[in-house]
This record gives structure tokens, sequence and C-alpha cells, in this order.
């Protein structure tokens, strides 16, 4: 097995979140009055709820909040969740498809509405 350097394994890794769709690690506030974190995460473009998750990869995806049957989601939008001893991480369905009846969590992406009283972005 081939072993990355740091810079190599980052810029693999930035890769494959950018085709993915997923992100860099939530930031942690600073501030010890902000309760935030407790709240569930919400989508910044739609203002839905969202559930975020490490991927295998170190990096982080937000997936819709109910999983549906694989029939309804397009493939490059299929993850499931695996559980480590340290929580569960996302994981982008690839190898074998799954039957349609199978339940995935949709990438939020897929269903994210962007809310049109907002501000329009121009730039």
């Amino acid at each position: 097995m081939a072993e990355l350097c740091d810079a190599c394994w980052h810029g693999l890794a930035n890769d494959i979140a950018e085709e993915e769709g997923a992100t860099t690690a939530p930031s942690p506030d600073p501030d010890p009055d902000d309760v935030s974190w407790i709240e569930p995460p919400m989508c910044p473009d739609c203002g839905a709820e969202v559930r975020v998750y490490p991927t295998n990869y170190d990096r982080w995806v937000s997936l819709a909040t109910r999983e549906q049957p694989a029939k309804d989601v397009p493939a490059h939008y299929r993850w499931r969740l695996t559980p480590t001893p340290t929580g569960s991480v996302a994981v982008r369905v690839r190898a074998i498809e799954p039957l349609l009846s199978d339940l995935v969590l949709p990438d939020h992406r897929m269903l994210c509405v962007p809310d049109e009283d907002g501000p329009l972005d121009t730039g």
C-alpha cells in the first residue's frame, strides 16, 4: 500500500471532496456563550436542517435528515453511515450498487432549494 505525504494526501482529499460536495471540518466557535452547537445545523442557502458528518477521507458532508430509497436518489448523491468506535462516518455509495429499495442518505445538495426571499449572490 502506498503512503502519501501530508501535502499529497490533502491534495487528494480536497479533489475527492470537490467532486463529492464535501467541505473542510466545521470550525469550533471560540465564544463560550455560544450554544448554537446544541441546535441542529441549518443550510445557509435554503435554511433546511442538515446532518453534518465526517467522511472517510477527513472532510465533512451535509446530508439530508431522512433516508430515502436508492431509486429516488441519483447515484452521485447516495451516502451511507458506517459506525466506527468514535462515531459514524459518511461513505459515498459507489462500488456495489444498492437495490432500488435500499435506504440511502441523500447529499443535501440534491434537496437544496435556495431561499428566494434571501439576498441574491451577485458575485
